[in-house]
């Protein structure tokens, strides 16, 4: 690979700038019509590519890895997430897997709080009632919701985004509460006046909001089940902007049909593009589509991540952004 340029195949359209610096560097076959791929497509361009650049909704399981051969030797990801690779099929074969880690946890932050101020305060109700030319205007009891200020959060994984998260509540005057694998180092606590629980249960039964801010991994799906939703206050509101799988989304209907929680705000789902029908009709519901990364600076700092990582490797060194067995 080091005398000749790597063939290189993207499974979806990516920002023009990278796009043409991939051109620049490598014998790069495009998505031009941004169509997403099948299964068997996918396998025959794992049999005859060096390096594959899948997104987050491409699914690279066990039979697409096993028709790669000999050739491809890495997977270079476009998201974040690795979630969709069948990551113990891939060291088995010796391929590499590199992500994009760091450059979207502002944006996705922001829409987290978008949704924390959206779903409490009825924004979107509001809204669809000011379109449908039914409002009659102000009155002492029109479109009540709750004030967020003064309230509690209570973020499951405290990551990158999950920090990000914090520092952005703390200015709406919400206290933090927090649940990880790991308890963040002190000075960060002591920043954001951050309350470190132990238990996941007795944390949910006590907040007025959850913001789910975890990977999915083995471990983490489902985590937020029936059970742990039926121990959060009646009034209280779910937030995800992670990963769908985290939440059993079933559970979760169940809970919000029935009253038991007092809203959601989605921007992932369990089997998503399709939507549960009783999300959709839910009027305490802001659902929107995986767009919590979804600004043009983040788009293009993933793509020079890509290439980043795809330009060290083809170099004969170690890519800034390898996925190691410890972060599954």
């Amino acid at each position: 690979m080091s005398y000749r340029k790597p063939k290189v195949l993207v499974t979806r359209k990516l920002p023009d700038i990278i796009e043409t610096r991939m051109m620049e560097l490598f014998d790069c076959a495009l998505n031009l019509d941004d169509r997403a791929m099948s299964k068997d497509e996918l396998i025959a361009a794992a049999a005859e590519t060096d390096v594959l650049v899948p997104t987050v909704t491409d699914r690279i399981d066990r039979d697409v890895i096993a028709a790669a051969g000999e050739r491809l030797k890495l997977i270079a990801s476009f998201g974040t997430g690795v979630d969709h690779i069948d990551f113990p099929s891939a060291k088995k074969r010796g391929i590499m897997v590199t992500n994009t880690p760091d450059v979207l946890t502002e944006d996705t932050a922001d829409m987290t709080m978008a949704l924390l101020l959206a779903v409490p305060r009825r924004l979107v109700e509001g809204e669809r009632l000011v379109r449908s030319g039914a409002w009659t205007g102000w009155s002492p009891t029109g479109m009540l919701g709750h004030r967020i200020w003064g309230k509690r959060l209570g973020i499951i994984g405290m990551g990158r985004i999950g920090t990000a998260v914090a520092r952005r509540a703390r200015g709406f005057g919400v206290s933090i509460h927090y649940h990880n694998r790991n308890r963040v180092a002190p000075e960060t606590e002591e920043a954001l006046e951050a309350t470190y629980w132990s238990s996941l249960d007795q944390m949910i039964a006590h907040m007025d909001i959850i913001s789910v801010n975890c990977p999915h991994t083995p471990a983490t799906f489902h985590l937020l089940n029936g059970r742990r939703l039926a121990l959060m206050k009646p009034h209280a509101y779910v937030v995800n902007t992670s990963r769908g799988e985290v939440i059993d989304e079933d559970a979760l209907v169940k809970a919000l049909t029935q009253g038991r929680i007092g809203g959601v705000g989605l921007d992932v789902f369990e089997n998503e593009p399709k939507i549960n029908p009783k999300l959709l009709k839910a009027e305490n519901a802001v659902l929107l589509p995986h767009m919590g990364s979804a600004t043009i600076e983040g788009r293009v700092a993933m793509g020079e991540k890509v290439i980043i990582n795809i330009k060290t490797f083809v170099d004969g060194h170690n890519p800034p952004d390898r996925v190691i067995e410890t972060m599954f």
